[in-house]
């Protein structure tokens, strides 16, 4: 896999994916920003959520689980001293369907967290990652 990140100004990065997609990567302006997008830290905050997100919804189709929404909630903290890595990252799970099982659901979590899931498997090597989830019965 190959990405390519540019520079565009003061702390303005353009990145770019190797799927062809691109992505603005912006600080705040008493960092030399503009904030005219996503800090790094958070994409890799968003990368695990998206990452695990895509693992739960596609264990509960193959398990022909009726899901209608799911929503992972992210909320993490750094470490005070550079390098400021993520020392705790706790997912919050919010699978939303028609006659949900909890054992599935909390089996498709687990198995996104614990096996599948790339992103919160790597960033684990330095953040205590905990996670939970509720199921939203809709009609």
């Amino acid at each position: 896999m190959k990405a390519r990140v540019k520079w565009v100004d003061g702390v303005m990065f353009i990145g770019e994916a190797p799927s062809g997609h691109a992505i603005i990567m912006d600080g705040a302006p008493e960092s030399g920003g503009r904030n005219m997008g996503v800090r790094p830290m958070e994409m890799l905050l968003l990368g695990m959520g998206g990452c695990s997100s895509f693992d739960v919804v596609g264990i509960l189709r193959k398990a022909r689980a009726d899901l209608v929404d799911c929503v992972v909630e992210l909320e993490a903290e750094r470490a005070e001293d550079v390098p400021k890595v993520f020392t705790r990252i706790h997912a919050h799970y919010v699978v939303s369907g028609r006659g949900l099982k909890e054992a599935t659901v909390k089996r498709a979590v687990d198995l996104s967290v614990q096996k599948y899931c790339s992103a919160s498997i790597m960033l684990g090597k330095t953040a205590a990652i905990t996670h939970d989830f509720e199921i939203v019965e809709v009609e």
